[in-house]
């Protein structure tokens, strides 16, 4: 799916296309421009994550760029995460507008010179989190078990550790996943017990709100979101 128009984004993507979302969505880019796109914009895809990058050149021709979530450590040390980040710090510089989503959260963190590490409280859509936000953001969310949900940079960077983008069979879907490969914690040791994550899992499922949110409603694009 591509709008076509005068507004220009990329998508940095940093997962892999689950089995689910090939099959239901056509890709991860798909629940994306579905999600924020609007009509007068063209979105392009990189897929970062197999070392797919925007040339340099061409980073004026967007407005903004959004990076997706992904299973990596957005600490991590891989050739991809490192030019990643220096993409990053180029963007900033630029000042255009970017917008990160869970471990594209984290990687903006990174790149502004913020602490991520490993959670500590469990599984919440990720096991890593943001602890420090980088000197000169503003924290403008938090929770109970995560002190750093939202943050914004200057009027052009934007970091939400959730996912605005999931639709609850996505959800479901990474729920299923994350039970099949015994990773939700505090519940790895049920190897021995697998009924107490099978049933963790669903009490999480059916906690769901039975109507989907409003996504187009909520975040017109993202952008918008930017907006704050």
């Amino acid at each position: 799916m591509k709008f076509e128009g005068q507004k220009k984004y990329a998508l940095l993507q940093a997962a892999s296309d689950s089995d689910y979302v090939k099959k239901v969505y056509g890709g991860y880019f798909n629940v994306f421009v579905e999600a924020y796109g609007e009509e007068g914009e063209s979105w392009d895809l990189y897929r970062v994550i197999e070392g797919e990058f925007p040339h340099m050149d061409d980073l004026h021709k967007y407005d903004g760029f959004v990076i997706s979530g992904s299973p990596h450590d957005a600490y991590g040390n891989e050739c991809w995460i490192q030019r990643l980040c220096s993409l990053l710090q180029t963007l900033v510089a630029m000042r255009k507008k970017v917008l990160g989503i869970c471990f594209g959260h984290q990687i903006l963190c990174r790149s502004l010179g913020g602490r991520v590490d490993k959670s500590g409280t469990g599984w919440d859509l990720g096991v890593r989190k943001v602890w420090d936000v980088p000197s000169g953001a503003m924290v403008i969310a938090s929770s109970d078990k995560t002190k750093v949900e939202m943050f914004v940079f200057g009027d052009h960077i934007l970091g939400i550790q959730g996912h605005p983008e999931y639709s609850k069979d996505i959800l479901c879907d990474v729920i299923d996943r994350l039970v099949k490969n015994n990773s939700i914690e505090p519940f790895q040791f049920s190897t021995l017990f697998p009924s107490m994550q099978r049933n963790h899992a669903e009490n999480v499922k059916s906690r769901l709100p039975e109507v989907e949110p409003d996504t187009k409603r909520l975040y017109p694009s993202p952008m918008a979101l930017l907006s704050i």
